[in-house]
């Protein structure tokens, strides 16, 4: 059975000294959660002291983006190896709001995501539709492009290890959310790419995780399904009350 992960993407939200208070409420409230993988990811100005606050506990630090150059001059870009240095452990890559808003492309995500493994980070890469590609029954088509590009080169073993996020474009933010079924749909569907492109043994060993208006109130549902690994949330997580509730629910124990 797949290890369960949920993870917090804070986007621009929380200063450093909230994410350290944060961090103080939170932990105590999953100190017992030994069957599930958190990982938190808040501004890039907080990873060095959330990294420190978690540095004791099964929680890990996630940036939100990187760049895929090693050092240069790339005027407000974080390289892999700042984040490695002060304790990131994972990276988000391609979210759909850096697709939208900084034209991040499916061939920036598969040189961010080769970097990432390169520099020992775990890359969490993200895939998922428009409203309008869903309503014309493109999803398939978008999800295999966006995987297919996102980790074309990548090894069986590579793919074994990183972290898939599929975010329908529609439901972030919205309050919409996917249906099990069409989660669950989904998720098998990238799982049946991933086992055609990199085998059956990768594709059973990488974790395919939900991201799009998660919420204490839906999170048991939809990881009932068996094709859903886990959670990438957004507002849910600002809270540490409500995110602890999405991560007891993500426990195999609870399903």
């Amino acid at each position: 059975m797949r290890t369960p992960f949920v993870a917090a993407n804070w986007k621009m939200h929380k200063t450093v000294q909230e994410a350290v208070d944060y961090a103080r409420s939170f932990l105590p409230l999953v100190e017992t959660v030994s069957d599930v993988d958190i990982v938190l990811a808040p501004s890039f100005l907080a990873l060095p002291a959330l990294a420190e606050a978690t540095a004791h506990s099964r929680i890990g630090v996630a940036a939100q983006n990187v760049s895929a150059e090693p050092h240069g001059a790339f005027t407000g870009e974080v390289s892999l190896g700042m984040l490695h240095a002060v304790g990131v452990t994972q990276v988000i890559i391609g979210h759909s709001e850096r697709r939208q808003l900084s034209g991040e492309t499916d061939a920036g995500v598969n040189a961010k995501s080769r970097a990432a493994i390169d520099a020992g980070l775990t890359p969490i890469v993200c895939v998922g539709e428009t409203l309008d590609e869903r309503e014309t029954d493109r999803t398939f088509d978008v999800l295999d492009r966006q995987v297919g590009k996102g980790l074309a080169g990548l090894t069986p073993e590579q793919v074994a290890a990183l972290v898939v996020a599929y975010e329908p474009v529609w439901a972030i933010g919205t309050g919409r959310v996917a249906t099990p079924d069409q989660a669950d749909a989904v998720h098998r569907h990238i799982r049946e790419h991933l086992t055609s492109h990199f085998g059956d043994t990768s594709a059973s060993a990488c974790r395919v995780i939900y991201g799009g208006s998660v919420k204490p109130g839906n999170a048991a549902e939809l990881m009932a399904r068996a094709d859903v690994d886990g959670a990438l949330v957004g507002g849910a997580s600002l809270d540490p009350v409500s995110f602890a509730a999405i991560v007891t629910a993500s426990r195999p124990s609870t399903r």
